[in-house]
């Protein structure tokens, strides 16, 4: 499959699994963009420039700039413009609506590659099924994913070593704080219940739950979970930090 945008080079991918791998990957940096990296996605979306668009590539690196110039495009085009909105809207409201013409884009481009490739029906409800268990770039950038988990913390059994003994016991407390203990130890119904909440804590950077055996850390300020490799926290390095602060947060505070 092609970057697109800056010619990144093509590969084959032939199954459903290929063109979702394709999508994560580009999804991935695209939310870099908007969040981590937001500051700097800011700076190169200048309104005094032609149209420029956000591309994600499939090695999680993102761009922003010029539309492809051949005619039809190699993939289908990203939203043009992104930059011309950018001073005359709220930033929040700007980077929401550059992240739901991003989530547009990337169903585009995978079902562009289904088409190309042949998919029947059966594979193009596996491609969709896969997508659509992942929240979209919109509730990531919007925050959408943590209300919707806000109190939900990543499971504390012995079969997981996240977080840190410093954010294990605020994960505890808050645990406790949504569901009394002598409810918890009732019956099977509240740990099913907090099973489907470990099944539903998504990191704050990379919008999934993968690595439930990583090390996870929480934002004091957001109460935004993270990988501890997303935001490049290690365990011991957390055991010395007393508030810990998101890169989202940090950012957020650096700008005001």
């Amino acid at each position: 499959m092609d970057g697109g945008g800056s010619g990144q080079a093509p590969y084959a991918a032939r199954t459903p699994e290929e063109v979702f791998r394709d999508y994560r990957s580009r999804r991935a940096g695209m939310i870099k963009a908007l969040t981590t990296d937001v500051d700097k996605f800011f700076k190169l979306c200048d309104p005094e420039k032609e149209n420029l668009c956000l591309y994600g590539y499939p090695n999680e690196s993102w761009e922003v700039t010029l539309p492809a110039e051949e005619v039809p495009p190699e993939i289908p085009e990203p939203a043009l413009g992104i930059n011309f909105a950018r001073d005359g809207m709220n930033e929040k409201d700007w980077l929401a609506l550059v992240a739901v013409h991003s989530d547009s884009w990337l169903l585009s481009v995978a079902f562009y590659f289904g088409a190309r490739f042949g998919f029947d029906k059966e594979a193009r409800r596996r491609l969709f099924s896969m997508i659509n268990n992942m929240p979209t770039i919109f509730e990531v950038v919007t925050g959408s994913v943590k209300k919707q988990t806000k109190e939900k913390t990543p499971n504390s059994s012995s079969k997981s070593n996240k977080p840190s003994s410093k954010v294990q016991s605020r994960a505890e407390s808050l645990s406790k704080a949504k569901v009394p203990k002598d409810e918890e130890e009732s019956g099977d119904d509240d740990g099913d219940e907090e099973a489907e909440e470990h099944d539903n804590t998504l990191c704050g950077t990379c919008g999934t739950n993968d690595g439930k055996d990583q090390f996870w850390i929480c934002c004091d300020n957001c109460e935004k979970w993270y990988h501890g490799k997303c935001v490049k926290i290690t365990p011991a390095r957390a055991e010395h930090i007393k508030q810990y602060k998101c890169p989202d947060c940090t950012n957020k505070r650096a700008r005001a």
